[in-house]
Parts: C-alpha cells; sequence; structure tokens
C-alpha cells in the first residue's frame, strides 16, 4: 500500500457509516486484509478515528490550520504508524515491496487507525488543505479529496453531481 492508498482509508473511514461490523467492512472493502479480521471490539476504536479525521477535514473546509495540525497530529499521538517493510504477496520469487503502517501480529484496529492518521497527514503534506471537501448535494455530506486540475469539486461523485443537476432542470422547467 503507498501514501496515496493511506488517504484512502482515512477519507473512507471519515465517510463510514457506523451502524455496525458490517457498515465498517463495507468501508475497508478494498483492504480485505483488514476487513475480514475486524470484530465488534474494533468499532468503538475505529468511531473515535472517524471522528478525529471529519473533525480535521472540517477543519480543512473552514480553513483553520491551527485545528488542522492539532486533529491530525492528535491522531498520529494517539495511533503512530510502525512501519514495516514487507515483501508479500507478489509472484513466487519476485517481492510485491510495500509498507505496513503496524507489525504483522496488531489487531486491525491498530493498523487501520494508523493507516488512515498517516493517509490524512500525507494527504495534507501532498495537497495541502484547500482540495478538501464536503459534497454538495443535499442529503449526502461526504468528504472528498479534490484532485481535479481546476480545483472546482463540488460533489463527491458523479452520481451527485447529475443528481443535483437533473434536479435544477426540473424546477427550471416547471417554473
Amino acid at each position: 500500500m503507498d501514501n496515496a492508498d493511506y488517504t484512502e482509508v482515512a477519507l473512507r473511514l471519515a465517510n463510514a457509516d457506523f451502524g455496525g461490523l458490517d457498515d465498517l467492512r463495507a468501508a475497508l472493502h478494498d483492504e480485505p486484509w483488514w476487513a475480514d479480521r475486524l470484530h465488534e471490539r474494533d468499532l468503538d476504536v475505529l468511531r473515535e478515528v472517524a471522528a478525529g479525521l471529519r473533525r480535521a477535514l472540517d477543519a480543512m473546509i473552514r480553513g483553520d490550520h491551527d485545528a488542522v495540525l492539532a486533529e491530525t497530529n492528535r491522531l498520529l499521538e494517539t495511533h503512530p504508524p510502525r512501519p514495516r517493510l514487507s515483501g508479500h504477496g507478489g509472484a513466487p520469487g519476485v517481492p510485491n515491496w510495500h509498507v505496513h503502517v503496524a507489525g504483522p501480529d496488531a489487531p486491525p484496529a491498530t493498523e487501520v487507525a494508523a493507516a488512515a492518521a498517516w493517509g490524512l497527514a500525507q494527504g495534507v503534506v501532498a495537497h495541502g488543505t484547500r482540495r478538501w471537501g464536503r459534497c454538495g448535494a443535499d442529503g449526502c455530506g461526504t468528504y472528498f479529496l479534490d484532485t481535479s486540475t481546476n480545483q472546482a469539486k463540488r460533489y463527491c461523485s458523479a452520481r451527485c453531481a447529475n443528481r443535483v443537476h437533473v434536479a435544477a432542470f426540473r424546477a427550471r422547467r416547471r417554473a
């Protein structure tokens, strides 16, 4: 996994609906190594991590750099990454080199929390604080990272953008 993937983990965790274990596993579907090992006892830890991520993301959206720094450092201090080089998963005799943020025996919540904290920090370093946003579609509110060239993203997905645009078109037609 690379730093960009960890930034995605941070966003997925911040956007996760924590109704239960299945919801958390769905949010982490791209990381079955974590998702398949999660237990109910992991929910409380990861709920708190998600709340911290949302506080940091909201601070970025507000332009409150001091709060971004404080919240991100709080996450890193509470859930520090402990990088380990790994070479599993490649073809026979050809390692697939990558870095894990926790040891191989760490509980999944420990690794997910460290990955999310590290991903948020690396996302801020790589993209600054002005490219983070929250979906403008009514009833959505999903956090996103705008990597577009013009930095004009207002919606988390094409689906939300289309829904808003179709509703506006229909409202104009009625008027």
